[in-house]
Parts: structure tokens; sequence; C-alpha cells
């Protein structure tokens, strides 16, 4: 089993900053992919941004096309199952309870466990 653990979400203002943090702990396997999913009311739930460490995609990242070259996703240097996802230029259609994930993978590509996190609530409002 996974445990993830995060915390950063809050209430910002249209155009402001915010960072969320992930913490895995448990079974992670070496090859594994952790990232941010996002569900707005109403919304169907999306990929924010994730990335692999390990295997044949290790340092890959995805984002979701409304978040590229505003979001960021990145892994703790010294705790490679810590993610962090830098927020900038936020606006008011990233409104959403965030959800961080985790994904266990033997060979790369094949996913042998999926986890989710609780989920944090950003508001982005003025």
């Amino acid at each position: 089993q996974v445990q993830l653990v995060e915390s950063g979400g809050g209430m910002v203002q249209p155009g402001g900053s915010l960072r969320l943090s992930c913490v895995a702990s448990g079974r992670i396997y070496r090859i594994n992919t952790m990232g941010w999913y996002r569900q707005a009311p109403g919304k169907q739930r999306e990929l924010v941004a994730d990335i692999t460490s390990g295997g044949t995609r290790s340092g890959m990242t995805n984002y979701a096309d409304s978040v590229k070259g505003r979001f960021t996703i990145s892994r703790d240097n010294a705790n490679k199952n810590t993610v962090y996802l830098q927020m900038n230029s936020l606006k008011p259609e990233d409104t959403a309870v965030y959800s961080c994930n985790a994904k266990n993978y033997v060979d790369s590509y094949i996913r042998v466990g999926n986890y989710w996190g609780q989920g944090t609530q950003v508001t982005v409002s003025s």
C-alpha cells in the first residue's frame, strides 16, 4: 500500500501563486509516476501534471494544455517520493480539488498499483 499526504492548497487571487506538496510513503516501486489531478464542480477529473521516476521514462513529465507554461511539477532531490506542483499565474478556472496520485510500474509500462490522496482545495478568486 501507498499513502499520500498533500499540503499547500488554499485561496489566492487571480495571477497569484501556490505550491502543492505530496509526500508518498509505503511501498513505492523504483519505477513510479506521481502527479496531480483536479476536479472542478460539475466536471470530470483531469490530469494536471505528472512526473515519472525510474525506467525508460525516467524524468518525463506530462502537463495538461491548460496549465503549460504556468505550472511546474518537480520531485524533491533529497526525497524522490515527494513531488511539488508550483502553480503560477493562477486563473479562476484553476479552481478545483487537487488530488495527488501515485502509480507503481514494473518494466516501465506495466502498472501494478494506483493510489490517491484525499485532495486539497485550490480556490482562485478576487
